[in-house]
C-alpha cells in the first residue's frame, strides 16, 4: 500500500468523523404548534393538549455541555417569608382609562404585557394612539410588520404626534437589543413577537423555539432594567395566542382585543394579570381617527331612535367582570320551510339556547320543535352570563306569539331545567344600572334581593320564581 493511498484513507476517516460530530450537534425535535409540547418524534395527536396534526419539525443545535450547570450568586439568599418586605408596585398611567382599568390601575414598571387579537382588529392602533399621547417619556416602538412610513401614515390618521416616540423597523433580536441600549427607552413596544427572530436559534421566525427565546430575552431585559415591555401577538383560528402556550406563562399580563371586524366595537379583556383582576374589560369604538373609549357600554348595545315596539326583542342586564350593562337580545321564530328546523345563534352559547328551547317545550308547553329559531346578541359581542337566560326565552316567546315586550322593561335571571328562575350574583348593581338608564320595570328572581333597601328606588321590581310568572308579568 502506497503512502498516497494511506493518506487518502486517513482523510476519508477524518471526514466521516467530522460529519458524525456535526450530526451529533444538530438534533431534530417536534413541537406542538398549539400548546408547545416537545417530542423527539412526530405524533399524530399531541400528548399535551390532545389536538391532531399540530406537531411541527424544528432543527436544534446542541450546545456543548459545561462543567457546571449553574453559577451560584452571593446576592441571592433564601429568607423566611415573614422577613420579606413588600412594596406597592409603581405604575405608569396610560392615557386610556379603559386600558388602565383592564391593567389594574396602570402599566407596572418592569412588567411584560402581551396584547393579542385577530389580524386587523386594531391592536397596533390601540397601542400606538396610547404611546403618542404619553408626554415626557422616551418610547421605542419596534415594528417587524410595517415600515416606518406606514406607521407615520397611521399616526397622521390618528392625529397625534410625539417627539419622544422612536420608531425602528427590525426583526433581529440582537439588533433590537442594540437599539434599546442606544435609545434607553422608558417603554418598549414590540409589534409583533411572531416576527422577531434570534441568531442563536436556527429555526424560522414565529416558531415555538424562536418565540420562547425572544420572549425570555425581553423578559430578562424588563426585569433587570425596570422598563415595561408591551408585546403584540396574533391569535390563531381557535382563538388562542398564536405560537406556543408557553408565551402566556412567561408574560405578566395577557390582554385579548376582540370583536367582529364588521362591527365598529371592540372589547379588551384581561385573560391573565399578575398585578390586577381578570374580571375587568374595556370597550372601544372604532372610528376614523382611531379608537374611542366607550364609558357607557349600554349605549352601543341598545337600539336607539326607534319608538315602535318590535316583537322578538328583550332587554337583559348582564355583567362583564364588575361592570353591569344592558344588552339587547333579538330572536326570530318562524315555521321551518325545509322540514328540518334550523337553530342559528350569534353571540350566545348554542347548546344553552337548545336547553332553553327544551325548557319552553317541556315545562311551559310551547311547541317549537318544528320552527326555525334565530338568536342574535346586538352589538356583535359574545355573552356567557347565565343571567341572560330570562331575556333569551322572553325574546323567543315574543317572536313566537308576535307580541312586543314593553321597551321600558328589562330582566335578568338564570333559568333552570325545571323552569325555575334561579338567583344571580350582584343583583344590586344590575338594578341600579337599569334605573340609571331610565327603565321603569325590572324582572328578577324571587328572594334575590334580601337585605337590599329598595325603598329609595324609582324602578319597579317584579320578582318571579317560574318562567310562567315572567310571561304573565310581561304579557298580562
Amino acid at each position: 500500500m502506497t503512502a498516497l493511498t494511506v493518506t487518502f484513507i486517513i482523510k476519508q476517516a477524518l471526514n466521516i468523523q467530522g460529519h458524525r460530530s456535526m450530526a451529533k450537534q444538530e438534533k431534530t425535535v417536534w413541537f406542538c404548534n398549539n400548546c408547545g409540547t416537545e417530542s423527539s418524534k412526530w405524533m399524530g395527536r399531541c400528548p399535551g393538549c390532545g389536538e391532531w396534526n399540530t406537531m411541527v419539525e424544528e432543527r436544534r443545535v446542541a450546545k456543548k455541555s459545561k462543567t457546571s450547570t449553574f453559577e451560584s450568586r452571593e446576592d441571592v439568599v433564601a429568607r423566611p417569608i415573614t422577613e420579606i418586605e413588600t412594596r406597592e408596585e409603581q405604575r405608569i398611567r396610560m392615557p386610556s382609562e379603559e386600558l388602565n382599568r383592564v391593567l389594574g390601575g396602570g402599566l407596572v414598571t418592569g412588567s411584560i404585557v402581551l396584547v393579542g387579537g385577530e389580524p386587523g382588529i386594531g391592536k397596533s392602533t390601540l397601542v400606538l394612539q396610547n404611546i403618542l399621547s404619553m408626554r415626557g417619556r422616551r418610547i421605542l416602538y419596534v415594528s417587524g410588520e410595517e415600515s416606518a412610513s406606514q406607521l407615520k401614515m397611521r399616526a397622521d390618521r390618528i392625529g397625534r404626534m410625539n417627539d419622544n416616540c422612536y420608531i425602528v423597523c427590525d426583526t433581529s433580536l440582537e439588533s433590537i437589543l442594540n437599539h434599546i441600549s442606544i435609545v434607553n427607552p422608558e417603554l418598549l413596544i414590540v409589534d409583533s413577537i411572531q416576527t422577531i427572530a434570534s441568531d442563536a436559534i436556527e429555526s424560522a421566525a414565529g416558531s415555538v423555539s424562536q418565540v420562547r427565546e425572544c420572549a425570555a430575552r425581553l423578559l430578562r431585559y424588563a426585569k433587570e432594567s425596570g422598563t415595561p415591555v408591551i408585546l403584540i401577538g396574533h391569535i390563531n383560528k381557535e382563538g388562542s395566542i398564536a405560537g406556543p402556550k408557553v408565551l402566556e406563562h412567561i408574560v405578566d399580563a395577557v390582554l385579548q382585543f376582540e370583536g367582529d371586524r364588521h362591527y365598529m366595537y371592540r372589547i379588551l379583556r384581561s385573560i391573565k394579570n399578575r398585578f390586577g383582576s381578570t374580571s375587568e374589560l374595556g370597550i372601544y369604538e372604532m372610528v376614523q381617527k382611531g379608537l374611542r373609549e366607550v364609558t357607557n357600554p349600554s349605549e352601543l348595545l341598545l337600539t336607539q331612535g326607534s319608538d315602535d315596539p318590535l316583537s322578538g326583542i328583550a332587554i337583559g342586564v348582564t355583567l362583564e367582570g364588575v361592570r353591569p350593562f344592558l344588552i339587547e337580545v333579538q330572536a326570530l321564530v318562524s315555521t321551518a320551510a325545509y322540514g328540518t328546523p334550523q337553530r342559528s345563534v350569534t353571540g350566545f352559547d348554542a347548546k344553552r339556547m337548545n336547553m332553553l328551547l327544551a325548557v319552553l317545550e317541556k315545562r311551559v308547553g310551547f311547541k317549537l320543535a318544528q320552527k326555525d329559531v334565530f338568536l342574535n346578541i346586538a352589538g356583535g359581542i359574545k355573552v356567557n352570563d347565565p343571567a341572560l337566560d330570562l331575556s333569551v326565552i322572553c325574546a323567543i316567546l315574543s317572536s313566537n306569539v308576535d307580541i312586543a315586550v314593553p321597551r321600558d322593561v328589562c330582566m335578568s335571571g338564570e333559568v333552570g331545567l325545571s323552569g325555575e328562575i334561579r338567583p344571580i350574583t350582584r343583583i344590586e348593581q344590575r338594578i341600579l344600572e337599569a334605573e340609571k338608564l331610565g327603565f321603569s320595570t325590572i324582572i328578577i328572581p324571587r328572594h334575590n334581593i334580601k337585605g337590599f333597601d329598595t325603598s329609595k328606588l324609582k324602578i319597579k321590581i317584579v320578582e318571579v320564581a317560574k318562567v310562567e310568572e315572567a310571561f304573565r308579568a310581561l304579557f298580562a
